[in-house]
């Protein structure tokens, strides 16, 4: 296990996959989140393997989320943040960001990217913008139509 950061009331945060519960972390992006709906628990589990993850902790209970897809160098994608609805209001979803976001830093990756409906001011207090040039950055979505 690695401890990334601890708060005096005893969550933890840790990057350790083997530590992460899928089925918590199902419930809470899938169940919770708005922008995952349409995943199974395969691509869920997929996701967490193929990623940086960081859990957040009271005691062994998963009550918090989010990945970095990423390199470790160059770039990296922040997404599927989450804290389960019951500790939410606490200061732990800004607490999880920062902890992701000075990780991801320490590794020499100059530029992270992410995307959000509703939290806005959780990221510009972090530092995020609205991209610089949008027009530079395209997507290929083959997602079904929602």
């Amino acid at each position: 296990m690695t401890v990334l950061a601890r708060r005096d009331d005893g969550l933890v945060i840790d990057d350790d996959p083997d530590r992460v519960d899928l089925d918590a972390t199902y419930a809470m992006v899938v169940g919770e989140g708005y922008w995952a709906n349409a995943r199974t628990p395969g691509t869920v589990a997929a996701s967490v393997r193929g990623s940086w993850v960081f859990g957040v902790y009271d005691g062994a209970a998963q009550v918090g989320f989010a990945r970095a897809v990423t390199d470790r160098a160059t770039f990296a994608w922040i997404c599927d943040v989450i804290v389960t609805e019951d500790y939410r209001a606490r200061g732990i979803g800004s607490w999880l960001v920062a902890t992701v976001f000075d990780a991801v830093e320490a590794t020499g990756v100059q530029r992270q990217l992410l995307a959000t409906l509703d939290a806005h001011e959780v990221y510009a207090r972090e530092g995020f913008t609205p991209l610089a040039k949008p027009e530079t950055w395209m997507e290929r979505d083959r997602r079904p139509p929602a």
